[in-house]
């Protein structure tokens, strides 16, 4: 009887610990932030170049909207969140709405989702390009 409540209580306790998405894990979501020059009209003025100093920003699994982490992407636009846990993702960045709306909104999302399904691996997003006046 006590070796069917050891049995018992070992896989009670594997359920238990079960991982979630976010921190604690072996792999890693990275990107390239890159930022296309408009004027107020939408017209591009000097084409494109890395995205310096912007705030990315992450949120674990789909249950809600709410930012978990973020982090600024470096001299050359590149960002990393890294030690993630398996499961669903969003990553998003803020770009100037174009062409501006004298007293609207002047900021909009771009939202990549994600899923990492496999421990120590790299989910490379590539560019996100965005607008900035």
């Amino acid at each position: 009887m006590m070796k069917y409540l050891i049995a018992f209580l070992t896989i009670l306790s594997l359920n238990s610990c079960k991982k979630v998405e976010g921190p604690g894990g072996t792999s890693t979501i990275k990107g390239k932030i890159t930022i296309n020059n408009y004027n107020s009209q939408g017209t591009v003025l000097e084409g494109t170049y890395a995205g310096a100093d912007q705030d990315i920003y992450i949120i674990y699994g789909d249950k809600d909207s709410t930012f978990d982490n973020d982090v600024k992407s470096s001299i050359d636009g590149t960002f990393e969140f890294p030690f993630l846990e398996n499961g669903k993702y969003a990553i998003y960045v803020y770009e100037d709405v174009l062409p501006i709306v004298v007293g609207g909104n002047t900021k909009k999302a771009v939202l990549v989702s994600t899923e990492i399904m496999k421990r120590k691996s790299t989910i490379d997003l590539g560019e996100i390009i965005i607008k900035k006046k």
